[in-house]
């Protein structure tokens, strides 16, 4: 059974209740006896984890794609053999 969160209009007093799906929801506040109950709604965040999701799934934090292992890698290789290749220590000029 889910926990709802009520808050009332009138007096301000939070509670939780765990309740049925097919209850009815609250109307009355217990402490001031008025029909001021209202339900709290918060945002709920969901993380998808393992080995069963791809990476593509999720975005990243700042919202923006995020380049796969695999792209920055070969860019990186591309570099390397753009530029001069490296001396070893045993190589004098």
């Amino acid at each position: 059974m889910p926990i709802y969160t009520y808050r009332c209009e009138n007096c301000g007093i939070q509670f939780d209740r765990q309740q049925k799906f097919s209850d009815q929801p609250l109307a009355r506040c217990p402490e001031c006896n008025k029909k001021s109950l209202h339900k709290v709604y918060a945002p709920v965040g969901i993380v998808f984890k393992g080995s069963g999701f791809y990476s593509t799934d999720n975005r990243s934090p700042s919202g923006q794609n995020v380049r796969s292992h695999k792209e920055s890698e070969s860019k990186t290789a591309a570099k390397e053999t753009k530029s001069e290749p490296a001396k070893s220590k045993g190589e004098k000029n």
